[in-house]
């Protein structure tokens, strides 16, 4: 069985007269289409959760937001609203905006199955592939020392860009030389550039 949290109860209680219906259309239908949720409360909304994150509603001074957390996933890029506002069917200010209940609880069991599959939210997996530019001299310095070389490369993104970062960001060539040196050195040792700071 799911369960209710009086957080929601009183969240709906507080919102606008029109929300009201609405928010408790919603929740209703949720619990239809999982009766195994569970309600919590995330960044201070209503959420609906079985094993992770399935759906979040909320409700503004004119219009109520409804949006599924792997939304991309679930629904259609057609049925997607056209305007720039937060939720999967753009600005809710009556039961009559959502879709039909056959359709709210399709999408609802689709994103039960997703959740149940372990399949990540689109936002983190389809995530921009990162590039770092690396300056010449920078490389040059660690082709000469191959285990540096090899270190750098197998950094991960982060790693890279505190490096190139550090020894970018200095102010005179000579500080730039000096840093370079030390960063050699380091990585020769497979040390990253914070690593007086990195838990042993």
């Amino acid at each position: 069985m799911g369960t209710k949290d009086p957080r929601v109860d009183a969240y709906i209680e507080k919102s606008a007269d029109f929300a009201k219906p609405v928010l408790r259309h919603l929740r209703k239908i949720i619990h239809t289409g999982c009766p195994d949720v569970e309600e919590t409360f995330k960044w201070g909304l209503p959420s609906f959760v079985h094993n992770g994150i399935l759906c979040i509603m909320a409700s503004f001074k004119e219009h109520c937001s409804f949006w599924f957390w792997k939304g991309r996933l679930i629904i259609p890029q057609s049925k997607m609203p056209s305007e720039k506002a937060m939720g999967n069917f753009g600005r809710i200010s009556s039961v009559a905006d959502l879709p039909s209940d056959k359709v709210l609880l399709g999408y609802i069991k689709k994103a039960v199955r997703l959740n149940d599959d372990g399949v990540p939210s689109p936002t983190r997996s389809k995530s921009k592939v990162k590039t770092l530019r690396v300056p010449s001299y920078f490389m040059t310095a660690l082709k000469k020392n191959k285990k540096a070389l090899s270190t750098f490369k197998n950094f991960q993104y982060s790693h890279k860009k505190e490096y190139v970062e550090w020894i970018t960001e200095a102010k005179t060539a000579e500080t730039r030389s000096k840093r370079m040196k030390t960063a050699v050195e380091w990585m020769a040792k497979g040390k990253g550039r914070n690593w007086q700071y990195e838990k042993k």
